[in-house]
């Protein structure tokens, strides 16, 4: 008999962790089954178990297999001498048949269709047959092992498929957990009933992180192991720049914007597409937020990677166009054969259409899917991408490798420069002296004068 106030206890610590009351009862009543099998069964027995609630006791039956000459075969006299000659084993060897051979005939676990009509009246083959066992509570130390055993794979399988119910339905979306530990360049994100993984390859490159730092990553792959369920997250993925304009953005969480194209280099730059299913909706705005609070807060946790907020357009050449902003182009011939675009640009907005090291209009390539190549307001080819590399006509080249930052970025630091030269802070600016202060100083000028003549 079993304690009825520790298994209901053990029943709620296990639903608390998710695993169902229905299933550890299963498992309690599989490692009985085991444990009696061993220490009291025969070989080639089907036991089971049934744990009553009401009173704590547990019985057990044998289930035997109604069959007939049509479904199993009858051993010969050498395979009964093999059979008895082996020792007692609660393991069930499995038999190993040839193709269209049938099962061998085992009194323990079948029973014959004319036997099984004096029991019960209208059986047909296949049907079961329950026969009581006589009640066991007293098993031995290795039986209880091995039920104890037993109870631990079904808790693992129970928590395993209970953890796959859970964060399948949270795959695509972002998870929030705290730093575990780093190994060999890959993060481990404790996230409650499991660990997560961020692989080296899908974290922000220049991104640092402590332990025991709370992070927030999207959940891409939900994959079952032999030890358990490995959760795959990143913070470099396209879609975790997506699933945080979500949280930011109502109108995209609803459905009221839609992303249609998104290009991202992460830590670095990101352009993203967007149209409005609802003409009284603006998308741009509404990623943006007022003030920008919106694209802002998405950029902070991002590490300050850029954001470039652009309207989808059908007519290839606009977005052609809106994709490689901030330059403003003077002309597009787009080559549907090519499937390239050639885009003319003044010899002032070169390295803005460009980007460091290409970005801008890698980027661009990658998210409208063309072939791009700028050219300058002379003639002359300038750069040309096929959205992964970026091709630099060699005087270009030199020219944003000297600058090393685009022109807007240029002006920002003379700006600056200007106000550190001229703008004094306010602890050293000059003030003048009130007359009063003035009048003293010159009475007591002269009455020094006065003592020494």
């Amino acid at each position: 008999m079993i304690d009825l106030k520790t298994i209901n206890t053990v029943l709620g610590e296990f639903e608390d962790r998710g695993i169902s009351r229905a299933t550890m009862i299963e498992a309690i009543e599989s490692a009985m089954a085991t444990a009696y099998k061993r220490e009291y069964g025969k070989r080639g027995q089907i036991v089971h178990a049934k744990l009553d609630l009401n009173t704590g006791t547990i019985s057990f039956e044998q289930i035997k297999t109604v069959v007939d000459d049509t479904t199993v075969r009858f051993p010969t006299p050498d395979e009964e001498t093999e059979i008895s000659a082996r020792t007692h084993s609660f393991h069930g060897e499995e038999e190993h048949l040839a193709e269209g051979e049938l099962t061998r005939f085992d009194s323990e676990k079948h029973i014959l269709i004319n036997d099984a009509k004096l029991i019960k009246r209208g059986v047909s083959v296949g049907e079961e047959i329950i026969f009581p066992l006589e009640p066991q509570d007293d098993f031995g130390r290795i039986a209880a092992q091995t039920a104890k055993q037993v109870v631990i794979q079904k808790v693992r399988e129970a928590e395993k498929l209970s953890m796959m119910e859970e964060f399948g339905e949270k795959k695509g979306q972002i998870v929030g957990g705290i730093v575990q530990r780093m190994e060999r360049g890959a993060i481990f994100v404790d996230l409650g009933r499991t660990t997560g993984i961020i692989p080296y390859e899908e974290q922000i490159p220049g991104e640092r992180y402590r332990i025991g730092e709370r992070i927030r990553a999207y959940l891409y792959a939900v994959d079952e192991g032999f030890r358990g369920v490995y959760l795959r997250l990143s913070r470099a993925h396209p879609q975790f720049v997506v699933k945080l304009f979500e949280l930011e953005a109502p109108e995209l969480a609803a459905g009221s914007i839609e992303v249609k194209a998104l290009a991202r280099e992460p830590g670095s730059r990101t352009k993203i597409a967007l149209v409005s299913l609802d003409p009284h909706v603006d998308p741009v705005g509404s990623l943006v937020g007022q003030r920008g609070v919106r694209v802002s807060t998405v950029m902070s946790e991002l590490g300050g990677e850029l954001i470039d907020i652009i309207e989808w357009n059908s007519d290839a050449r606009e977005f052609v166009k809106e994709a490689l902003s901030p330059a403003t182009p003077i002309e597009l011939v787009l080559d549907e054969a090519d499937h390239r675009a050639t885009v003319t640009v003044a010899e002032d907005e070169q390295s803005l259409a460009i980007g460091r090291g290409g970005q801008n209009v890698r980027l661009a390539a990658k998210l409208t899917g063309w072939n791009i190549d700028i050219v300058s307001a002379g003639g002359a080819d300038v750069a040309e991408s096929d959205g992964k590399t970026v091709i630099v006509s060699p005087s270009e080249e030199d020219i944003v490798e000297t600058a090393g930052v685009m022109p807007t970025e240029s002006t920002e630091i003379i700006t600056d420069m200007a106000q550190e030269t001229t703008v004094l802070p306010a602890e050293e600016e000059l003030t003048s002296l009130p007359e009063s202060d003035e009048t003293v100083a010159d009475a007591e000028e002269d009455r020094d004068k006065a003592k020494d003549e």
